[in-house]
């Protein structure tokens, strides 16, 4: 492997280097001695001691290519939707035979976890990117555009491609329909779309976030040489379990043999569920709080100023333009996994070029997560949808703005915990209006509406049941702040809910 990413320095620490770091030992979730025994024998991961992202696509201008988009997205929607999950690789395995098994064309990173799956794959493609390697990223749900999920050289894929990329395999997807008891489902569609156009393209190396869990999930046909897990909190009960530990089962199967683990902080449940994983695949581990991790975070102007500890030492002054501590975890991690693909820790005992590593940070950007679009009053979209998701929103919008009086919008899916969301919620929002998006699964206002009464009181809840309508009446409750100052609105609840009002507040 060339050695071009790496710092010409040996990445030593001293003393003083080795003292910061027990802070982040000494700030890791709270540890089971059980996992001990788990941990004896899995190997750890600790050395000795791009272009900008694209923004979100609006339409295509020309008629004729908008109209083939539509088709194909109605062809698509036409399919089991992506929120149904059955436990079989059996289709998706079957479409990857028939296309000459395009995934296996270029090493991957594979991710999984509950909440900070996208902005860690966003990180972690800036960082592929400045070292010269192209990429192909692989994310969902989108924002505003299907587009979005395909994404190359750091910007998603054009409708052109879009379309193309969909009827060249379109045959081959009819001939799996045809003698499979199941068609297809839309997110198995996508994601043979996906690493087709990676293979075409053709990539470097490929950044794929899973969809929902990880063992059955349709991703899981890549055979990934680094598996990132993200922070696991529950979610999709129904389907992956009622415990983390249940959840962290799913997900760790994302984990392959011999592979490299990038592990978040994880509740003690999930991290024995997922160190037994990497014991019995012979992975190699690598967790925050141990072998890498924060170790300082400043509020900055547009973000906030980073010291990151990676496997091969210390990266000082990185500007990330991302706000929330959750945030400056996920650039841990998505360091850690970028060094973990190119042998650190493993193979070398050196630093990523520092230089390198802050430009890839400062390009960073993830649409609909704590996002600014307007001001005057300050508007911000954030796509928080679970109750620990919402919690690090509410920490990190009370944390980067210091709103005097914040309003809420908040339209959710109906098959969400959405008490737990408001809960966590509640604290930072002086009044909220309740809403819903235009999907069949968002919760009904007057249902979303009484459980907020709940919460809230009824004096601090408005319902307005078209987004429109509550996006100006909660604008101009912010407005009731004297002179405009210290007031905002929060769009959350939902990642419809949140790309449909970057729509209506024209970001689209």
């Amino acid at each position: 492997m060339s050695e071009r990413p790496l710092n010409d320095d040996n990445g030593s620490t001293g003393p003083d280097d080795d003292d910061r770091f027990e802070g982040i030992v000494d700030a890791e979730t709270d540890r089971d001695p059980d996992l001990a025994v788990i941990e004896a024998g899995s190997r750890t991961l600790r050395a000795q001691a791009g272009p900008p992202q694209g923004d979100i696509p609006s339409r295509p201008e020309d008629p004729e290519l908008d109209r083939a988009l539509r088709e194909v997205e109605t062809e698509l929607a036409g399919r089991w939707p992506e929120t149904k999950l059955d436990p079989s690789l059996g289709r998706v395995e079957a479409l990857m035979d028939i296309l000459g098994q395009p995934q296996r064309a270029y090493p991957a990173i594979h991710i999984t976890g509950t909440n900070g799956k996208t902005s860690t794959a966003r990180m972690i493609e800036s960082l592929l990117a400045a070292f010269d390697l192209r990429t192909g990223r692989y994310t969902s749900p989108h924002v505003q555009s299907i587009t979005e999920r395909i994404s190359l050289d750091g910007a998603p894929i054009s409708a052109e491609r879009f379309v193309e990329t969909y009827h060249d395999i379109k045959p081959y997807v009819e001939m799996v329909d045809d003698r499979e008891e199941h068609r297809l489902s839309f997110f198995e569609v996508m994601t043979a779309m996906a690493y087709a156009a990676f293979a075409d393209a053709p990539v470097d190396v490929a950044v794929v976030e899973v969809g929902m869990g990880g063992t059955w999930d349709a991703t899981n046909v890549v055979d990934a040489s680094v598996a990132v897990v993200t922070p696991i909190s529950l979610d999709h009960t129904d389907r992956l379990g009622s415990t983390p530990g249940e959840i962290a089962g799913e997900k760790g199967g994302i984990v392959k043999q011999d592979a490299t683990v990038v592990l978040a902080q994880q509740p003690v449940d999930a991290a024995q569920v997922l160190l037994k994983r990497a014991v019995d695949v012979d992975a190699t581990v690598a967790r925050e709080g141990m072998e890498f991790g924060v170790v300082s975070r400043e509020v900055a102007v547009g973000g906030q100023q980073l010291t990151l500890r990676g496997l091969g030492g210390e990266y000082p002054e990185v500007f990330l333009p991302l706000y929330g501590a959750h945030q400056a975890h996920n650039a841990a991690v998505a360091l850690a996994a970028v060094e973990a693909f190119f042998g650190i820790g493993s193979q070398h005992a050196r630093t990523l070029d520092i230089d390198t590593v802050r430009r890839a940070f400062a390009q960073v950007s993830s649409p609909g997560r704590l996002e600014v679009v307007r001001r005057s009053p300050t508007v911000v979209l954030d796509a928080a949808h679970n109750p620990a998701g919402a919690q690090v929103t509410a920490e990190a919008v009370t944390e980067a703005f210091g709103f005097s009086r914040l309003i809420g919008v908040v339209g959710a899916s109906a098959d969400k915990d959405v008490r737990g969301l408001l809960e966590a919620f509640e604290p930072v929002f002086a009044e909220v209006v309740v809403t819903r998006n235009s999907t069949p699964r968002s919760m009904d206002p007057d249902e979303l509406a009484a459980i907020a009464v709940e919460v809230f009181g009824a004096e601090r809840v408005q319902v307005e049941p078209r987004l429109d309508d509550a996006l100006e009446a909660a604008i101009t409750l912010a407005e009731e702040e004297a002179e405009f100052s210290g007031a905002g609105v929060l769009v959350t609840g939902s990642v419809i809910t949140v790309g449909e009002a970057r729509l209506l507040l024209g970001k689209g």
